[in-house]
């Protein structure tokens, strides 16, 4: 369960960071509801795999600016983490529909 749930952060991050390149990992973690060592954690993580680059601006003063971009690698791995996450979802949907027919004709029937 904790590699689903770190996959799904992941891809949470590299959809956000495709989106939002400039944002700081406070913005990034508040756009997210995680915390900003969550969001530091899945950076540095994704930056190990080679998933995505950080850049800090050109001759910027701000030391805290910097631009994260998805690799061609983390953008295969985002359309794969994407695909799971939707057959994940799918599943837990289709199993929650069963479930509450299953309700729904015990209520009925009692």
């Amino acid at each position: 369960m904790t590699s689903l749930l770190l996959n799904e952060s992941h891809l949470q991050v590299l959809r956000q960071l495709d989106k939002s390149p400039t944002l700081s990992q406070r913005e990034l973690a508040e756009h997210l509801g995680m915390s900003v060592g969550k969001a530091n954690y899945c950076i540095n993580a994704l930056v190990d795999r080679g998933l995505i680059k950080v850049v800090n601006f050109c001759k910027n003063t701000n030391k805290k600016g910097y631009f994260y971009y998805l690799t061609s690698q983390g953008l295969k791995e985002k359309s794969v983490l994407t695909l799971r996450f939707i057959q994940i979802k799918t599943q837990e949907y289709e199993a929650l529909k069963e479930e509450l027919k299953e309700l729904k004709n015990e209520l009925h029937g009692s």
